[in-house]
C-alpha cells in the first residue's frame, strides 16, 4: 500500500494511510487476531456476518428498488 506526500504534507498523507486500511479491513483483522479464537466462535462470528451483510444488502436493494 503506498500513499504520496504532497506539498510535504504529512498530516494529509497519513489520514489517506488510515482510510485506505481501515477500508482494507486491516485494524479489524489486528483486533481479531490480538487473541484466540475457537473454531466454533470464529464460525458462528462468520455466519453472523454473513447473515448481516445479506440483510444491508437486501436493504439497499429493496430501498433502490421502491425509490424507483
Amino acid at each position: 500500500m503506498q500513499v504520496s506526500v504532497r506539498d510535504n504534507n504529512v498530516d494529509q498523507a497519513l489520514r489517506a494511510l488510515k482510510k485506505k486500511l481501515q477500508r482494507e479491513g486491516v485494524f479489524r483483522e489486528m483486533k481479531l487476531k490480538q487473541h484466540f479464537e475457537k473454531p466454533s466462535v470464529k464460525r458462528a462470528r462468520e455466519q453472523a456476518e454473513a447473515i448481516r451483510r445479506a440483510r444491508k444488502l437486501a436493504r439497499k436493494k429493496a430501498q433502490r428498488e421502491g425509490g424507483l
